[in-house]
Formats: structure tokens, sequence, C-alpha cells
């Protein structure tokens, strides 16, 4: 196959599974043709590639930025077309609001269902990790006495939100503490078995724990929670859009993630999963009584809100696609592989992140022996000019560092050496 014929063909595949809007974000036709056929595992570590998508964005050069775990920029193309949206909402006002709002918003809705696997009966745009998985506690029956499972290690908003019930409704909350670097799965899955009695009606867990970047096995733990009668509600803030699943496939009832981290859209975008036979037990934080009881769209009366965000993520997937989920997952992981491996084992230098390969993802967490989270946070950006976020709870004590896509080798060499030198 000639030049020409292979761009055509390969150009019309990827038209036909993307949409043309994808087209032109990120990649020319030249280095499609030179990228392809690359296994995503040897094109995790070429610099060429992520060169081309590192131009994309505005990157801070005064500065090393490893924390892209809270909230990641939007790509330079996506970021014009947000503004675009914004002027174009702006210049219609109310009349866009009454008029094509809601066909915007359930098109980009059924795009991101096409994205999590699932179908859009099951799914709504929120706007962070938090307000979804909040949707779901505050919506249960609850009633004093009754229980519910989490870690230790969980996000403290959805911690907080637990204490809440607790103090309201007499919930009595029963945390675990996962291994920081376990052994197998099933010494993660009976950790949180061990916490389950007859009067649980909630688990949560960590898709990928956000303060170690410890990916959890989800469809496992949710397998052995439902079989003893136990729905379970997943954080997902930081493996959707970075990790290659669908979210049926987990086995969870709940499912809620940030899109602002992963997906690279503005910030306030999240999305909410509730499997089509749980939407019905759960009560509405705010009262629509124009939406069925069995209807997802009762969770999701958000009022009047910024819709030109909505109408970003559909851009923001767009390049997400073009991407490549699997290109992202492999990518991001080599990054953490390859700083982590340096510090590994480094007298005074401590991770909090698993060894396995496969329990990982772009975030890890490292201390160094007698200093404070805090100060070693403080000690990389004012001597090092690295910006990481420290990490205090839990038995973690450390800082978060979260390389993005276009983070390069050169930047992790000079955190990797600023480790080095301030556990000496």
């Amino acid at each position: 196959m000639d030049k020409r014929e292979f761009l055509r063909t390969a150009g019309g595949a990827l038209a036909g599974a993307l949409g043309s809007a994808s087209l032109g974000l990120l990649f020319t036709p030249a280095q499609l043709l030179a990228f392809s056929r690359l296994p995503v595992d040897e094109l995790a570590g070429r610099a060429d590639f992520w060169d081309v998508l590192r131009a994309k964005y505005l990157v801070p050069a005064d500065y090393v930025h490893l924390e892209h775990g809270y909230y990641s920029m939007q790509s330079q193309p996506v970021l014009e077309r947000f503004i675009g949206h914004v002027r174009a909402v702006n210049a219609q006002s109310s009349r866009y609001m009454r008029t094509v709002q809601g066909t915007n918003k359930a098109r980009v809705q059924a795009r991101l269902a096409a994205l999590a696997g699932c179908s859009p009966e099951e799914l709504i745009i929120t706007r962070n990790t938090t307000e979804s998985l909040d949707t779901v506690v505050s919506g249960f029956d609850w009633k004093a006495g009754d229980e519910a499972v989490m870690a230790v290690h969980d996000y403290g908003a959805m911690l907080d939100q637990f204490a809440l019930m607790g103090r309201r409704w007499g919930v009595v909350n029963r945390t675990v503490t996962v291994p920081l670097d376990p052994r197998s799965d099933d010494e993660i899955v009976q950790v949180y078995a061990n916490a389950i009695t007859p009067r649980t009606r909630l688990l949560m867990v960590c898709h990928m724990i956000n303060i170690t970047g410890h990916v959890l096995p989800v469809k496992k733990i949710c397998d052995m929670a439902h079989a003893r009668g136990v729905p379970v509600m997943v954080d997902g803030a930081h493996a959707f859009a970075q990790l290659d699943f669908r979210i049926p496939d987990l086995g969870c009832d709940f499912y809620g993630a940030s899109l602002h981290k992963w997906l690279g859209t503005p910030l306030g975008a999240g999305v909410l999963y509730v499997r089509r036979d749980a939407i019905e037990k759960l009560w509405p934080m705010y009262g629509d009584e124009g939406q069925p009881a069995t209807s997802i769209a009762k969770l999701n009366h958000t009022g009047t809100h910024p819709v030109h965000t909505d109408l970003a993520i559909e851009d923001a997937i767009n390049f997400h696609e073009e991407i490549g989920i699997q290109r992202k997952e492999a990518r991001l992981r080599w990054l953490q592989q390859y700083w982590t491996t340096k510090v590994r084992g480094v007298p005074r230098v401590r991770l909090f992140t698993p060894s396995d390969p496969t329990r990982t993802g772009a975030i890890a967490n490292v201390g160094i022996d007698g200093m404070k989270p805090g100060d070693l946070a403080t000690a990389l950006m004012d001597r090092f000019k690295i910006f990481t976020v420290a990490i205090d709870t839990a038995g973690v004590t450390g800082v978060r560092v979260t390389p993005q896509l276009f983070t390069t080798t050169a930047e992790l060499d000079a955190f990797v050496r600023a480790i080095t030198q301030l556990a000496a």
C-alpha cells in the first residue's frame, strides 16, 4: 500500500470511529502515518510523539509542573473551542437556554456514555466527583444503625460526607486500611470483606487512590460485596480517561469521576453513573417532580449553570480519542515508573505507591524520612522550582507527584536529582 492509499484508508477509518470533528486537533496526516503502527508500549517513551502533544499546551516555563492530578490544564485547541462556546452562548443568551440547551447537553451526555461504555440513561453530567458521589450518599434512605464501609485513604470530602450521614441519620462508618504494597488482590479484597456486617448498606472504594496512585481491584471487590448483598460506589476521580476500562465491566452500582483531571475539560465538569436498576432507590438532592423515579434525570436538576462547559466536554473527548486511551495509560504509567524506579531504594527515600506497575498509573507519592511533607513540598518549589503537593494523612507522609502526558524525562530527571539531594 503506498503512502496516499494508507492515509486515505487509515484516515477514513479513524474518522469513522471518532467522527470528523476529532481530526486535526492534534496530529497531521503525516504524523498519523508515522506513529499509528507503533505498539503503545514502545510509543510510551518516544519523545518525538509526545513533543507533538506538548506543543498543544501552554506549559509553565518558570517551574516544573508535577501536580496535574488536581486540575490538568486544557489543551490549547480545547481551550479555544471552549472560549468560542462562551462567546456563542453569551451572544444568544436566553434564546440558547430556552431552545437548544437541552438538546446539546443530551448529545454530549451520549458521547460521555459511549466513552464510559454505558447507556446514556445511566449517566449524567455533574460538576465533579464530590458532587457525583455526594448525590449517591445523600440519596440513600438511611436508618439509624445502618453501616457504610470505606478506607482511611479515601478522599477527604467523601469521608466528610459519610461523617455527615453519621451525625444526621446515625450511620455507622467502618473504615479499613488498604495495604500500600499488597502481595495480591485477595489481600485487598479481604480487607474490605472483613468490614462487612449484616447491617452494611453501602461500600465505597477508590478506583485509583488519590494520595498514593494505587489502582485497586474494583471488579473483585464488587463481586465480593454483591455476594454479601452490599452495593458498591466507586470513586473514579483519577481513573476515568486515564485507565482503559468500561464502567459496566467493573460491576459497580455507582461511579463518579471528574473530567477536568484526565479528560482535559474546563474546570467544573464531572460524571455520575448509576446502574439502571439502582436509580429508583435513590432520592434526588433537589426536587424535580417532572422526572419519573426510574429516570437518572431526577438526579440532575442543576438549575441555570455554565452550559458552555458542557459543550467543551465534547471537544475534550475528541482530543482524548485522537490520542487514544491505550496510549495515554501506557504513557502515564511509563512516566511514573521512569522516576520511581530511580529513587526506590535510595537511603531515606520512601515510596507510598505499589512497586507492581500493574497496580499503578500516573500518580505516585514519595517522602523523605525525618522530613515533613509540607517542608518537602516547600523545598522542592523554593530550591528546585518543582511544584508538587504535600500529603500527610492516613500514614502517607510525602508529596504526590502527578506528571502529564507531555511531561519530559528532563523534568523528571530534575525531580529525581532534587529528591536525591534532599535525602542526602
